[in-house]
């Protein structure tokens, strides 16, 4: 082993020896636990340096310096160099996750912790901080532990992420953070429950709506079309007030994925959904990656403007709330501001308030063995959550 290699493959495991004491005996072990360290090396989130410091997150659920136009990865960073997932990852319906994931912004085995998505979600992408912190809470909230604040990427991992040993099935959990009708996954109920896998297809029809160009309005209009495709074919459509993430996610594409200053063409999109031309015409998977000589958003995307992009998606193209009562039968709903189905919301405060009432409320209905869970946990979620809606929005704090 040349020198430089030597001293190379130590420096990966230098982290880990505060976070796993043992591994101060590293030099005495045999090759084969050796090896198994130097996965689980890989496949932790990789600590905060000072040398590539990038927007300035540090792992501790803290703000950075929400100063962006940042290589991503830097010229010599091989922490952060793409690798393919390890095997037995975890990796689900959220592109630009699965892509930080694949670039150790967050633990490349899809295990990932409260601070690390905050962390990741800033370093990466420059999102700001309080839409950063809203996110990784209503991905904790919903779909993983209040406890460990720890969370699946992908499927259910109850044995690596749970304290009480309730199920937890991830981010790809239906009806959570994950909805029908998205961009480029089947429904739950149309493709015996995977609806994390990336469709070729879908892509497809996403690429031919924006004809390379993955602006508002032609995701606005996918949206609208995707809405009543799914509306058509899932006889358990549903389409309620937490869909409205979908619309936040789909101006990802256009605020978030490309090169700062960059337009939001095909090959960037391509990249970052793992999608690539089969030849004849579709589209077929590989791993989610960060492309080349790639810049971050200059200006962080906050949740006041996430918001404003729901709202001009939704108002451009809206639709009905509700769902189907088997096959074609489409029953509105009546919620709040929501009459049979129908929602004029008129400014981004009409949004935000309904999201946080919304979700907040969806919290502890989807934890099970929510008696278990203690009452100063959902405490914790308000208590992160209610503040950023005040400050942004306006909005009451919902009490749990």
């Amino acid at each position: 082993m040349r020198y430089s290699t030597y001293f190379a493959a130590v420096a990966t495991l230098i982290p880990c020896v505060a976070a796993y004491p043992f591994m101060a005996n590293y030099h005495n072990m045999d090759e084969a636990a050796k090896r198994d360290l130097q996965d689980l090396a890989r496949r932790s989130a990789v600590a905060y340096s000072s040398k590539y410091p990038y927007t300035g997150a540090k792992i501790d659920g803290l703000p950075g310096t929400q100063i962006g136009n940042v290589l991503v990865p830097a010229i010599g960073d091989t922490d952060h160099e793409y690798r393919d997932p390890p095997p037995g990852a975890f990796r689900g319906p959220c592109p630009g996750l699965n892509a930080a994931a694949n670039h150790g912004f967050l633990s490349r085995d899809g295990i990932v912790t409260f601070n690390e998505l905050v962390a990741a979600q800033q370093n990466v992408y420059n999102v700001g901080y309080d839409l950063a912190v809203v996110l990784a809470t209503l991905g904790v909230g919903l779909d993983g532990d209040l406890l460990t604040m720890k969370l699946s990427l992908g499927g259910d991992a109850t044995s690596q992420t749970s304290s009480l040993g309730s199920k937890e099935g991830g981010l790809a959990t239906h009806g959570k953070f994950e909805a029908d009708a998205s961009l480029t996954r089947n429904d739950y109920y149309t493709a015996n429950g995977d609806n994390f896998s990336f469709n070729g297809t879908l892509f497809g029809y996403m690429n031919d709506e924006c004809n390379g160009n993955f602006d508002r309005d032609c995701l606005s209009k996918y949206r609208y079309d995707r809405y009543y495709q799914s509306r058509a074919e899932n006889g358990q459509f549903t389409f309620i007030p937490t869909a409205l993430l979908l619309y936040g996610a789909s101006s990802f594409l256009y605020e978030l994925m490309p090169t700062n200053g960059g337009p939001p063409d095909l090959a960037t999109i391509a990249s970052f959904f793992g999608a690539k031309a089969d030849g004849n015409g579709g589209w077929t998977h590989v791993p989610e990656r960060i492309p080349d000589n790639w810049f971050n958003r200059a200006t962080p995307y906050t949740g006041v403007d996430v918001v404003a992009e729901i709202l001009a998606q939704y108002v451009a193209n809206p639709v009905p709330f509700g769902g189907n009562v088997g096959q074609g039968n489409f029953v509105g709903l009546d919620l709040g501001p929501i009459v049979d189905g129908k929602w004029s919301p008129s400014s981004p405060r009409d949004v935000g308030c309904l999201l946080q009432q919304v979700l907040l409320a969806a919290i502890p209905s989807t934890i099970q063995g929510l008696v278990t869970t203690p009452l100063a946990a959902l405490k914790g979620i308000g208590a992160k959550i209610n503040p950023i809606f005040a400050q942004d929005f306006g909005c009451p704090a919902v009490a749990f």
